[in-house]
């Protein structure tokens, strides 16, 4: 039988970041999540959380400690892994995320996702931005939202 193992969270970090490095040099980190979840018990909504761990490597792991801070909103995707381990006589295991891809949510505001220097949050795809004001523009943005005029489309 097949199986298939992937998970996507969104939630907020619990903690700051700790980044840490193996022997190999390679950046690892791990993020505690809180996910909300609203259920109605009786006529009373309720918000529950759940905590996640998750463990994020390389890069994305730099770009964590670099970006994330205690409260800040994220997405992650990856895949269930299982650690077992024994202490003091007795076997223990816990659930746990391995991230594979990190989504950074919300602005660099109040909500946390970080400080420090960096490239703002509207301009990390690189885009070119207008150095004109608002009012060289007729108060709009520099971009035609009136859409494709019938001769630009081609059928």
């Amino acid at each position: 039988m097949a199986s298939f193992n992937r998970v996507i969270l969104v939630g907020n970090v619990t903690r700051d970041i700790e980044l840490r490095y193996t022997p190999s040099g390679m950046a690892v980190t791990d993020i505690g999540l809180a996910v909300n979840d609203r259920v109605k018990r009786g006529d009373q909504w309720v918000d529950e959380a759940t905590f996640v761990d998750i463990t994020v490597f390389g890069r994305t792991a730099e770009i964590a400690g670099e970006y994330l801070s205690k409260g800040a909103p994220v997405l992650f995707e990856g895949r269930l892994k299982l650690d077992s381990w024994e202490s003091e006589g007795q076997k223990r295991s816990k659930l746990k995320v391995v991230a594979d891809r990190m989504q950074l949510l919300g602005g660099r505001g109040g909500g946390g996702g970080g400080s420090g220097p960096g490239p703002s949050r509207s301009n990390r795809g690189g885009a070119p931005q207008s150095s004109r004001s608002a009012a060289d523009s007729g108060g709009y943005n520099d971009y035609d939202q009136s859409g494709p005029s019938d001769e630009d489309v081609p059928f």
